[in-house]
């Protein structure tokens, strides 16, 4: 398998880094002055304010990202990228609103509806199933599109609960998706290029948000997050008329199981699924004895098997290309946090 792009999906995700490591401890000293922070509650478990706004450099290194390889001569024009890059800063937007003034959760989801409208409109959208070679969905298309971004964009908002959890199974996801996609027949390396970069800027996050954390996602980084993975996974893999278009469902094992676990416990006692709660699976793990950074480990090390299984699936070299990255990724990871405890010291 020849991954096209090569040096863009690398320089990028060096470009996201560099930037998203200047601008988090600029965003954390804004939040502080401006007190955007998040206070502790009986349903959280930090005890100290932390800045909340984490998002705003995601999503800003992420662009800046963008920018640069246009400089370059990199960015790759076509393919829903443009309708996948307004659609995800709409979304921040909507994130960032909402961590500073608190929005209504159900007005919320009708704006979050709306954007997932718009670039269904745009082109991002689930037309077919693998079943009876390939069957058109017709008028079900819509839904089922609409349903699949806003459950994704919220399910990473779910497992944001502790320190370094929603960044680290972000990173994974994003650059599973990004593999499958240039190992898809035809290939698409552009919207794998959107994975890599996600990754990058996540890593930059995931320096100051390891535990203990000096800073969260917040909403903003969250929906923006959760809406790049489901748009990429539709446009990178579920184009295909094959089973592969089951693969996002494998990959984003980790954020579907919770979104469902917890919408299900709340609909089954009567209360509404966008109520939170501190009954999350990893609040589960929480209780069972398991400290912050161990149960990190675990629910990413199931993201991280998850998405072998995806790449064994694709056949090839997926599975080399794959966990070639992936070691990279768990390395850079581990010498975030020791650096972290080092410096802590």
């Amino acid at each position: 398998m020849i991954i096209k792009l090569t040096h863009a999906h690398i320089i990028g995700t060096i470009i996201a880094y560099i930037f998203g490591v200047f601008l988090v401890p600029l965003v954390i000293s804004f939040s502080k002055k401006e007190g955007l922070v998040d206070l502790p509650n009986e349903r959280k478990i930090h005890k100290t304010p932390i800045s909340r706004i984490g998002g705003v450099a995601i999503w800003t290194s992420t662009m800046l990202t963008f920018l640069c390889l246009v400089f370059l001569s990199y960015y790759p024009y076509g393919s829903l990228l443009s309708g996948i890059l307004l659609g995800s800063s709409l979304m921040f937007l909507l994130g960032l609103v909402d961590d500073i003034y608190n929005l209504n959760a159900k007005f919320k989801l009708f704006i979050q509806i709306s954007i997932a409208t718009l670039v269904y409109l745009l082109g991002v959208q689930i037309n077919t199933v693998p079943f009876f070679g390939g069957m058109d969905l017709g008028l079900w298309s819509y839904p089922i599109t609409i349903l699949w971004i806003v459950g994704i964009s919220n399910a990473l908002n779910f497992i944001d609960g502790v320190d370094g959890l929603a960044g680290s199974v972000t990173t994974v996801n994003a650059i599973t998706l990004a593999i499958i996609a240039v190992a898809m027949t035809p290939p698409n390396p552009i919207i794998a290029l959107v994975g890599f970069i996600l990754a990058g800027s996540m890593l930059a996050f995931l320096t100051y948000n390891f535990n203990p954390a000096k800073i969260f996602m917040g909403d903003s980084g969250a929906l923006f997050s959760g809406f790049l993975l489901a748009t990429i996974s539709i446009t990178g893999v579920m184009k295909a008329a094959t089973f592969a278009i089951l693969l996002p469902f494998v990959v984003l094992a980790v954020p579907i199981m919770d979104i469902t676990y917890s919408s299900l416990r709340r609909i089954s006692k009567g209360k509404s699924p966008f109520v939170a709660d501190a009954e999350h699976i990893h609040h589960k793990l929480l209780h069972a004895g398991f400290s912050q950074k161990k149960t990190v480990v675990i629910l990413t090390s199931v993201a991280i098997i998850a998405g072998a299984l995806a790449s064994l699936f694709m056949g090839g070299s997926t599975i080399k290309h794959y966990f070639t990255y992936i070691i990279i990724i768990v390395i850079i990871m581990l010498l975030l946090n020791f650096i972290k405890v080092l410096t802590k010291k």
